[in-house]
């Protein structure tokens, strides 16, 4: 079962060290239980998708220099997230201001090898 996302929900990236909070950009569009309902455009970094901590990946040039200054130990650094194209799995069905709602279900990639995955849609009232 499937719900709408929503502001407030909570994201993960498999290589940040903290969960984030998703936030809809608060334009006229559909509410639900007082938050605005996430499209699958809603992916800018610190806008959007906040960052994730620290982190570990080494895809990451920060992580990459820091680790090889370490001689080879893993030195995460402050997450900045580069999403690497729209959310994956939309739910077409649904449209909210001519854009594919997303939920639960969707993803967002990172450009630095992580797939951002939702732990909480952030409602429990609309399933897609």
């Amino acid at each position: 079962m499937s719900f709408c996302l929503c502001t407030g929900a909570v994201l993960q990236c498999p290589f940040g060290s903290v969960p984030a909070s998703f936030s809809a950009l608060p334009i006229p569009r559909v509410v639900i239980n007082g938050r605005p309902a996430g499209v699958m455009t809603d992916m800018a970094p610190a806008v959007n998708i906040p960052p994730f901590g620290m982190c570990s990946s080494l895809s990451n040039p920060t992580v990459a220099s820091a680790t090889a200054a370490a001689l080879g130990v893993l030195t995460p650094m402050p997450c900045v997230p580069v999403p690497a194209g729209p959310w994956l799995n939309p739910v077409p069905k649904v449209s909210i201001g001519g854009q594919s709602a997303i939920s639960n279900d969707s993803k967002l990639m990172c450009a630095w090898g992580g797939q951002i995955a939702v732990q909480f849609a952030g409602q429990t009232s609309v399933q897609l």
